[in-house]
């Protein structure tokens, strides 16, 4: 059997990672953000050789067994991958729903692979405005382009953004609500510092206070279907 693009997984299956389901947690590596704030920051930059089929294939069984019901690519950025669509049916071979998370960077290749995912979590990062700086990614009509797809045609789906209180002002919020306006599921989260974010400056900030989120799920309700906080 040959390679596939999945460099690693969760040992444990997670709770927390596909809303309803159990499930097993696939990453793939390489990323063409440079987010200071990545908690997979060795997943960031080029591509590294992923798992033999053989030894993916194994692990997804003994999942299987642990009563698993869906499967998670997430990176890294997945849409990178050339073989994303037949990863995707790799995984559905083994009875699973499959969540994709995306940066939105990738439009083409999100679209091929709409219709075989059950569930899409893409990341808006910041408003248009935003992207250089926080993400060092400027195509911002990709980005615009991957949020219509999926708003239309994704089974299910959320956009999400981790609040960092020093940069998510109401400017930036103002750009975010115009990006995702009418959507289904708009979820915020906390920014949790570590020692091990790429960028110094970032590990010096403070976590995003629960305030300061509630005020925002306040501000863009008006613009989404349903706002939820996750991890406050």
């Amino acid at each position: 059997m040959g390679g596939s693009s999945i460099y690693g997984y969760l040992k444990n299956p997670s709770m927390v990672d596909y809303p309803g389901c159990l499930a097993a947690v696939f990453f793939t590596s390489g990323c063409n953000f440079t987010c200071g704030f990545c908690h997979n920051a060795t997943l960031m930059g080029r591509r590294q050789e992923g798992l033999a089929l053989e030894a993916l294939s194994g692990a997804c069984v003994a999942f299987r067994e642990s009563w698993v019901t869906g499967a998670v690519i997430t990176g890294g950025e997945p849409t990178l991958c050339e073989d994303l669509p037949d990863l995707i049916r790799f995984f559905k071979s083994f009875g699973w729903c499959v969540k994709l998370d995306t940066n939105g960077s990738m439009p083409d290749r999100l679209e091929t692979c709409l219709p075989l995912v059950d569930y899409v979590a893409m990341d808006v990062k910041a408003g248009p405005e935003g992207y250089p700086e926080l993400t060092g990614y400027g195509q911002i009509d990709r980005l615009r382009r991957s949020i219509a797809l999926i708003r239309d045609k994704a089974k299910a789906y959320e956009f999400r953004t981790t609040i960092i209180e020093e940069f998510h002002d109401e400017t930036q919020m103002a750009g975010i609500a115009d990006l995702v306006q009418g959507a289904q599921r708009y979820i915020i989260q906390p920014f949790i510092p570590s020692e091990n974010l790429p960028e110094p400056s970032f590990r010096a900030l403070s976590r995003t206070k629960p305030e300061t989120l509630r005020r925002i799920r306040e501000a863009m309700a008006s613009h989404v279907k349903e706002i939820l906080v996750r991890g406050d």
